[in-house]
């Protein structure tokens, strides 16, 4: 009865195809130094992460049901000293975005073969410390560094287009001398072969890939609704959800 379901859905095919298919990860060894690393920078979606860092063997899938209690390693944002597999702690938006570009200049003075993955949602860019960060790795050529932007045009208060209008959000890092990709964050080969794109870039630029997305994703009743930003769902509602989306399997 607690957390933020329709981010997590929006972002969950992206997470599933960096920790089952894209990136260099090892749960046996959660601190190993070539590692790639993951920043879930809206760290509010953070069910998704603590899912598939379970499903991957970081820790008991079990454990995903104590989220957000007072005693859970699994709290409400992630942090980076309670579980294995979390690189970073986030929750103020575009913080975690920050430490991706501190990872990312890391590799590059240490000449280490790591890439660095950050998730950010289309409301988070409204943070000036998102662009202060989009500069930095400009400058300091961060070719390792691959930010995906959860664009589902939602957030807590309305549409990201309302709030905050961000677009050209692809002319604006472009403007930053960044490359930008989009893709379906929803399709699951499109997906696939954007990130594999991304990750094989060197130009001398970060990457930016603009996912287009939808709030809720695979549930009926949450899918564009606002409401879901960070609304639990009931026994019934949550019933229906696994229904949905993987046939009635909790």
């Amino acid at each position: 009865q607690s957390g933020h379901c329709g981010g997590s859905l929006s972002s969950t095919d992206i997470v599933a195809a960096l920790y089952f298919d894209i990136m260099k990860v090892d749960p046996a060894r959660p601190r190993w130094k070539d590692r790639d690393r993951f920043i879930l920078s809206k760290g509010h979606a953070c069910p998704v992460w603590y899912t598939a860092l379970a499903i991957r063997g970081y820790f008991p899938v079990e454990e995903l049901r104590t989220l957000r209690r007072n005693d859970s390693r699994l709290q409400g944002h992630p942090v980076a000293t309670y579980l294995p597999g979390i690189d970073a702690t986030a929750g103020s938006l575009g913080v975690g975005f920050g430490q991706a570009i501190g990872m990312a200049l890391e590799g590059k003075l240490l000449g280490a073969d790591y890439k660095v993955w950050s998730v950010l949602g289309d409301g988070e860019i409204n943070e000036g410390i998102v662009w202060e960060a989009a500069s930095s790795a400009a400058k300091y050529k961060l070719d390792n560094l691959v930010a995906i932007i959860d664009r589902n045009n939602l957030q807590n208060d309305g549409t990201g287009d309302q709030i905050m209008p961000m677009e050209p959000i692809d002319g604006k890092f472009r403007a930053f001398n960044w490359e930008v990709l989009t893709m379906d964050a929803h399709d699951m080969g499109d997906v696939l072969l954007t990130l594999r794109k991304a990750a094989s870039l060197r130009g001398g630029k970060p990457v930016c890939i603009i996912a287009k997305s939808v709030k809720g994703k695979g549930v009926s009743f949450m899918e564009n609704k606002r409401e879901w930003h960070g609304k639990p769902p009931s026994d019934d509602q949550y019933r229906q959800a696994c229904d949905e989306i993987n046939g009635g399997a909790e």
